[in-house]
């Protein structure tokens, strides 16, 4: 927006003009979305906090004195909103973080109901904020308390100083300064050395799209040969809300014969991207399906995000519900 333009709209914002505001938060909605998800790990918890973040910002606008850029102070409401809402909501899990993998298929599997991780649709994110929306990344501040988080994610990703963070956050520019250092320690326990974003750059685009749709045919057409041959020896598996997971090839293999291509029916598949990374949405027909297998649709099922390492998959993640493929903005049915 141009400058001018810009305190023209704060100027009205601060008398009571609500078009005003709306155009002044317009191009950095998507990113203060991103960062209530990075604070949550979950994209419902990321629409109430951003919904609840913009309402005080709205309410407050009378009151900024323009000390700071207007960014900052919407990620400062912003951050401390979802301080609040990760207080009352508690961190979100994978399968991992639960118990150890299993050995065998689990054919009885059923949901836990604990607060998970969800998937986030990057569509609407800038290629090089994707990064920050990694899976493992999001999973690893998971583990942190919120001030840990939130310094982490001020300094780290958004280059706020650790002055600026000790502002937003109501303490000293020490405890900011020892906040980072744990969480830096924790998160590098976490993390792969090597981000999605590296090793997606260093996979011919070929290759990858291969690798991609490979995995999609192979569920669409039952090939367990063709899915394991794409995988690497100790991948794993999970799928939340379901708290069985596998390790290893053997039995990722057996799981994947057992109930993917075994006891749930046929596949359709839409490729896609998650959390900077790419996934596939599955549409099912078949016994799992609550409306039957004989009417001929097949329905929204997951998301599965994909990791690669190197130029094989290392990790599948695949977040079970409608609500998962609705939200990257895919059909809820496929004819």
């Amino acid at each position: 927006m141009d400058a001018a333009l810009a305190e023209a709209d704060l100027d009205a914002a601060r008398a009571g003009d609500a078009a005003a505001f709306d155009r002044l938060i317009a191009t950095v909605r998507p990113e203060l979305h991103a960062h209530c998800y990075r604070m949550l790990g979950s994209v419902h918890d990321a629409d109430d906090a951003l919904q609840d973040a913009l309402l005080r910002a709205w309410r407050a606008i009378g009151r900024f004195e323009g000390r700071s850029m207007l960014r900052s102070w919407l990620y400062t409401v912003a951050t401390r909103t979802c301080l609040d809402l990760a207080d009352a909501r508690g961190r979100r899990a994978l399968p991992m973080d639960l118990g150890p993998a299993s050995s065998k298929p689990i054919l009885d599997d059923v949901p836990v109901e604990v607060p998970w991780l969800t998937p986030y649709p990057d569509a609407a994110l800038a290629v090089e904020e994707r990064e920050s929306v990694e899976l493992a990344f999001v999973a690893a501040l998971q583990h942190l308390p919120g001030n840990q988080r939130a310094a982490l994610l001020l300094f780290e990703v958004l280059g706020f100083s650790a002055a600026e963070i000790a502002a937003t956050m109501d303490t000293s520019t020490a405890a900011v300064n020892s906040a980072l250092q744990r969480a830096r320690r924790i998160v590098a326990e976490k993390v792969p050395p090597v981000s999605q974003a590296r090793t997606l750059a260093g996979v011919d685009d070929a290759r990858l799209r291969a690798v991609v749709t490979g995995y999609a045919a192979a569920l669409e057409q039952g090939d367990a040969d063709r899915l394991v041959a794409l995988l690497t020896e100790d991948v794993t598996w999970s799928m939340p809300p379901l708290p069985g997971w596998y390790a290893g090839l053997g039995p990722v293999d057996a799981f994947t014969r057992a109930v993917p291509l075994g006891a749930c029916g046929t596949w359709r598949t839409i490729v896609t991207s998650a959390n900077g990374q790419p996934a596939v949405a599955l549409y099912l027909n078949g016994p799992a399906v609550a409306q039957g297998p004989d009417d001929g649709s097949y329905r929204a099922w997951s998301i599965t995000v994909l990791t690669l390492r190197g130029e094989r998959i290392a990790d599948l993640t695949s977040f079970l519900g409608a609500e998962h493929v609705t939200a990257a903005g895919l059909p809820l049915v496929l004819d």
